[in-house]
């Protein structure tokens, strides 16, 4: 079933999305220009094939949809997303995967600042947000859960691989960096180290999803080296607070 954005409301062409689930599974949205909130607290095996450039909060709440974005997203993607997939075929705005709680993003190039902010797991619930380009300043800002891959295939060299303040605030979770991060990059809140066997397990198996969705070599992207990032503690911060 096709809906065509066109000019519409961000109200209007949810309301029509919604009603087109209702008659079919998989809905190819067209023309998209900028709407808001698509897909945003939809629960269900649904798919969504998006065309053009979909707004802030894509995805927000969402419980299990897969949404293939043709195009790039602005920012606020996956905010605090529940489940599912969203396979981003282009790159991705600031605060991608705001506290997200489960599912997984793929994006195909670059993401801006702020990438998986506040992110968390619980019990068997993991979000992972896998990064095929750079990331901008501030990634896995106070991050508490899941897991972060940073491909960094188009980098100039490992300075251009991501911003300043890398892992601010981060208590929990893992992130994974293809190629060598520079010192001044990390935050002092985290420290990294070389990856064991169960580390290339777990980015082998993010690493094959990428490749399948974008059409890149497995074994080009695993012939470089991956660090752990990890943080140096559940409580970064906890010397600053006053206790009674």
């Amino acid at each position: 079933m096709t809906v065509t954005a066109g000019l519409k409301h961000h109200k209007e062409l949810n309301e029509e999305l919604k009603a087109a689930f209702a008659k079919a599974k998989s809905v190819t949205l067209k023309d998209v220009n900028g709407q808001r909130y698509i897909g945003c607290g939809v629960r269900g095996d649904y798919k969504i094939d998006i065309y053009g450039t979909p707004g802030n909060d894509l995805a927000a709440y969402m419980d299990g949809l897969t949404i293939n974005v043709n195009g790039n997203v602005q920012d606020a993607a996956g905010n605090t997303m529940n489940n599912g997939t969203i396979i981003i075929h282009g790159r991705a705005g600031d605060a991608l995967g705001y506290a997200m709680r489960n599912g997984a993003i793929y994006v195909e190039t670059d993401v801006g600042y702020r990438c998986g902010i506040h992110m968390k797991e619980y019990k068997d619930a993991k979000p992972a947000i896998v990064i095929g380009g750079c990331a901008g300043a501030f990634l896995g800002e106070y991050m508490a859960g899941g897991t972060l891959v940073l491909l960094g295939l188009n980098r100039k060299n490992d300075d251009s691989l991501v911003g300043s303040y890398f892992g601010t605030g981060m208590h929990g979770g893992v992130i994974y960096v293809r190629g060598n991060v520079p010192e001044h990059r990390l935050a002092k809140e985290v420290t990294s180290f070389e990856c064991s066997g169960e580390d290339m397990e777990q980015i082998a198996r993010y690493v094959k999803n990428y490749c399948t969705y974008f059409g890149v070599s497995y074994d080009e992207v695993m012939s470089e080296k991956f660090l752990r990032i990890s943080p140096r503690s559940k409580r970064p911060y906890g010397d600053m607070y006053a206790h009674i």
